[in-house]
């Protein structure tokens, strides 16, 4: 049985073998943006600035106060190299903080859809229940009040009793 056969009926292997390390071909296609942000978050730290500072101030040292031999940066022409490393420093944060605020905008906008559905929402539930509210409201109204109810079983004895008094009017008296 071939390596690819026993490869494609296992679970636990991804398919086709190894996993290629290119970004076209890479099933995480998304690990370039994580990339992106976790650049453009680093760079924002006071740490980041912190250890930028230090190194250059090492760099501006080691050439200016080490051994003739040792040096590789002139301060005659102005830390030429110096220059040309955070200017490559310069040009690819540049790109990568844009990228990681492209992503940004694109994960806000689609926040900003879903909490206005969830708004449109909410307002759709609010109105269902003021309707209901009033209906109830107006339900209430029409059902009798324990006081009126009281009247009414009043008033029905009271006719009743004075039923039972003609009543007893008009019959005959017992014979004695």
């Amino acid at each position: 049985m071939a390596r690819a056969d026993v490869d494609d009926r296992r679970f636990d292997t991804p398919k086709g073998g190894r996993r290629s390390v290119s970004f076209r071909g890479n099933p995480d296609k998304d690990r370039f943006g994580r990339f992106t942000e976790w650049v453009a978050r680093a760079m924002g730290t006071p740490a980041f600035l912190l250890g930028l500072s230090l190194f250059v101030i090492v760099w501006m040292l080691w050439n200016t106060f080490a051994p003739e031999q040792w040096r590789f940066d002139s301060i005659e022409i102005g830390f030429t190299a110096l220059t040309l490393v955070l200017s490559l420093q310069a040009s690819y944060a540049a790109p990568l903080i844009l990228l990681a605020q492209n992503r940004q905008d694109d994960r806000d906008r689609v926040q900003i859809e879903q909490d206005r559905q969830r708004a449109e929402r909410n307002l759709a539930d609010t109105e269902y229940l003021a309707r209901e509210v009033v209906a109830l409201r107006l339900a209430v109204k029409e059902l009798a009040s324990k006081d009126f109810i009281r009247a009414e079983l009043r008033q029905a004895l009271d006719e009743l009793d004075r039923r039972d008094e003609e009543d007893a009017d008009r019959a005959p008296a017992p014979a004695s």
